[in-house]
């Protein structure tokens, strides 16, 4: 799209529901995918798509919504949880001046793709329609609303599963719940929504149907891709949109240069960044905001945490699990250990059971550990400390809190003590 079609549209996200269907506590637009949480997915497609402007309407927890999306967005706050239709308007409230088109996308669908969301305000432009709806037709709908058309095959209304008619429940072209609208036709089409009498809200669907009554352009765009249009609805909802978007994220990596030795095995987060000819081995969990260089190896049974920075070449084997560190070029650190909160200089080796105890149990301290050291197995390293260029741990260990390790020297024990060197021996000529 041009930046001037880009410019007329604006994104509405109606992310105020509860979801308690999903039986729990959190706010279902706030559950965690692949590292960040749904909305947060939904958003990162709609700017990916080109549109500018996206507002978002809150609801249950609204402050949490607000924190999560960090500026990306506006919001407005429903007060009241009457229904998508009466969310649509507290949108249309705020944009009462706008005259282009708004895209209206469900808070809970997290799997859309940029090109799909282009796909459906192009052919809504092109086709000068009142209103586009994005639909797919499936074996088994479920609880979806489905599409309604006449003999000639222009949509007449949305009709909700529980609204069915005998000769109806047949239907198999179901609403996705992504339409792009003119702003005028929308607001229009929203002051004759009625609350509906089962379930006391508005609906969004029936603006569908008043807008048909009033002879107005209805068009569609019609789907051939079920992963997208998945809600998360329930936790099996969940884990289907979780597997979902990790094969993705797997699928783009590996086409980018990057070795997944077994993608079933392997869990990594969607902002996670890896070069090419980095090998990830078997059952290795990466999680957000790691970044990894080429020629590192990762795994088995490793764990990366949140800001964790390989360097070139960088080695992280069998059960090690790491957070907030940055490990240097040619490091290696390959069996057992824990590492947390450090700053690992290049060609280290970090030996099998390391620990470093970041925490006293109130703060979290920063272990250094220079270019070229050795640090022996079964070392502990209680922080801050500094472990000086090339220097020596011995296996075993207990290097202190505030008791650095100097340049070169070596240390064993516990606590650990420098092992001198050359010392002359005492008596005798």
């Amino acid at each position: 799209m041009s930046a001037k079609q880009i410019e007329d549209i604006v994104a509405v996200v109606l992310a105020a529901g509860r979801g308690t269907r999903m039986k729990s506590e959190m706010l279902k637009a706030m559950v965690p995918l692949c590292g960040l949480p749904l909305i947060r997915h939904i958003v990162d497609a709609l700017k990916a798509s080109g549109i500018k402007r996206i507002v978002v309407v809150t609801g249950y927890k609204k402050e949490l919504l607000e924190k999560a999306l960090d500026g990306l967005a506006d919001t407005v706050h429903q007060k009241t949880l009457l229904g998508s239709g009466d969310a649509a308007k507290t949108a249309m409230a705020k944009l009462k001046n706008f005259k282009g088109h708004v895209l209206i996308v469900p808070g809970d669908v997290p799997l859309f793709k940029p090109e799909t969301i282009t796909s459906l305000v192009e052919r809504h432009k092109r086709g000068r329609s009142d209103c586009t709806l994005l639909t797919i037709f499936l074996s088994n709908p479920g609880e979806y609303g489905r599409i309604f058309r006449s003999i000639t095959g222009s949509i007449e209304k949305i009709i909700e599963k529980e609204d069915l008619a005998e000769n109806q429940s047949r239907i198999n072209e179901i609403n996705t719940g992504l339409y792009c609208f003119k702003a005028k036709a929308l607001c229009d089409a929203l002051e004759g929504v009625k609350k509906n009498s089962k379930k006391g809200e508005y609906f969004l669907t029936d603006t569908i149907e008043i807008l048909h009554e009033k002879g107005c352009k209805i068009d569609s765009l019609l789907s051939n891709n079920t992963d997208e249009m998945l809600g998360v609805n329930s936790q099996q909802d969940y884990s289907r949109a979780t597997q979902i978007m990790k094969n993705r994220i797997l699928d783009r990596l590996m086409s980018s240069g990057v070795t997944v030795v077994d993608p079933a095995s392997t869990s990594i987060d969607k902002n996670v960044k890896i070069m090419p000819d980095t090998i990830v081995y078997p059952h290795t969990t990466i999680e957000k905001d790691v970044n990894i260089a080429g020629r590192c190896k990762v795994g088995p049974y490793a764990h990366l945490r949140e800001g964790v920075q390989l360097d070139e070449g960088a080695e992280v084997g069998n059960f090690a699990e790491l957070v907030r560190t940055r490990v240097g070029e040619g490091t290696k650190i390959k069996h057992q250990v824990y590492i947390g909160d450090a700053v690992i200089g290049k060609d280290v080796n970090i030996g099998a059971g390391t620990i470093i105890a970041n925490y006293d149990g109130k703060n979290k301290y920063i272990t250094r550990i220079g270019d070229g050291a050795f640090i022996g197995s079964g070392t502990v390293l209680v922080a801050p400390v500094k472990i000086g260029a090339k220097a020596v741990t011995g296996a075993g260990c207990v290097v202190t809190k505030g008791h650095d390790v100097p340049a070169g020297a070596v240390v064993v024990g516990v606590p650990a003590r420098k092992l001198e060197k050359n010392k002359k021996k005492r008596g005798g000529r």
